[in-house]
C-alpha cells in the first residue's frame, strides 16, 4: 500500500471539495494502492472555544459583507458545478475545531477515520451542525461506529489536545500553509482540491511504477 496523508480541517470547504473529488477518483479504481491517514490542521487557531457567530467571523476574515459574499459565493457555484450538497446559508457558528480533530484523531484507532471525516463535513455544510458541540460531536461519533459515551467523557478531558496541536504546528513548521494538502508516500505533497482526473492519472502512475516493481 502506498500512504496518503491528507491535511485538513473539517470547517474548510476545499477540503470537502478536495475528499469528494479524491473519493471520485477512488470509487473508479476498487483497487487503488492508497492507505489514507487524516491530519489535523486549524484554519482558525485562535478561535475562542466556544466558537463565533458565522457572520461575523466571515466579515472579519473577508474584510466586511462584500467580500465575505464574493468569496463564499464563489465557494457555492463551485459545489453546484461538482454537483456537491451543501447549505453555506445554514451555518450560523464557525467552531473551534480542536475537538473535531480529536474525533477524527481516535477514530483513526479504530481505523474509522474515513465515516468521520465524511460525516463532519456532511453536519457543517449540509446540515449547518456546530461540530465544536460534545453532543453533536458524540453523535457524529455515534453514527461512525464509535462508541459515543467513550467520546463523551474523552471531550470532557484534556486528552490528546495537546498532540492535535503540536501535530498542526508541525505541519506549518514544515511549510504547510493552506489546506487541504495530500502528501504521497511522505515525499509528494499535491496542494489543493483536485479533480478526479488528476487523482485517476496520479494512481495509474503509482500502479504502473508498483507493477515495474513486481
Amino acid at each position: 500500500m502506498i500512504k496518503l496523508d491528507i491535511l485538513s480541517d473539517p470547517i474548510c470547504p476545499w477540503c470537502y471539495i478536495g475528499k469528494t473529488q479524491l473519493d471520485r477518483a477512488l470509487q473508479q479504481v476498487p483497487d487503488h494502492p492508497f492507505e489514507i491517514e487524516w491530519h489535523p490542521f486549524q484554519l482558525n487557531p485562535d478561535m475562542p472555544p466556544e466558537g463565533m457567530d458565522r457572520r461575523e467571523y466571515l466579515e472579519r476574515k473577508f474584510g466586511g459583507k462584500e467580500g465575505a459574499i464574493k468569496v463564499y459565493g464563489g465557494i457555492q457555484r463551485h459545489f453546484e458545478e461538482i454537483n456537491l450538497a451543501a447549505d453555506l446559508g445554514a451555518i450560523k457558528r464557525t467552531p473551534n475545531t480542536i475537538n473535531a480533530h480529536r474525533l477524527i484523531h481516535w477514530a483513526g484507532i479504530d481505523a474509522r477515520q474515513g465515516p468521520v471525516v465524511d460525516a463532519l463535513f456532511k453536519a457543517y455544510f449540509v446540515e449547518g451542525r456546530d461540530i465544536g458541540d460534545t453532543d453533536t460531536l458524540a453523535d457524529l461519533a455515534d453514527s461512525a461506529g464509535l462508541d459515543a459515551a467513550i467520546v463523551r467523557k474523552l471531550l470532557a478531558t484534556d486528552e490528546d489536545v495537546q498532540m492535535v496541536r503540536d501535530r498542526d504546528a508541525h505541519s506549518r513548521e514544515m511549510g504547510v500553509n493552506s489546506v487541504p494538502t495530500f502528501i504521497v508516500m511522505n515525499q509528494h505533497a499535491v496542494p489543493g482540491a483536485q479533480p478526479p482526473e488528476t487523482w485517476l492519472a496520479v494512481i495509474e502512475e503509482i500502479m504502473e511504477k508498483l507493477g515495474d516493481d513486481d
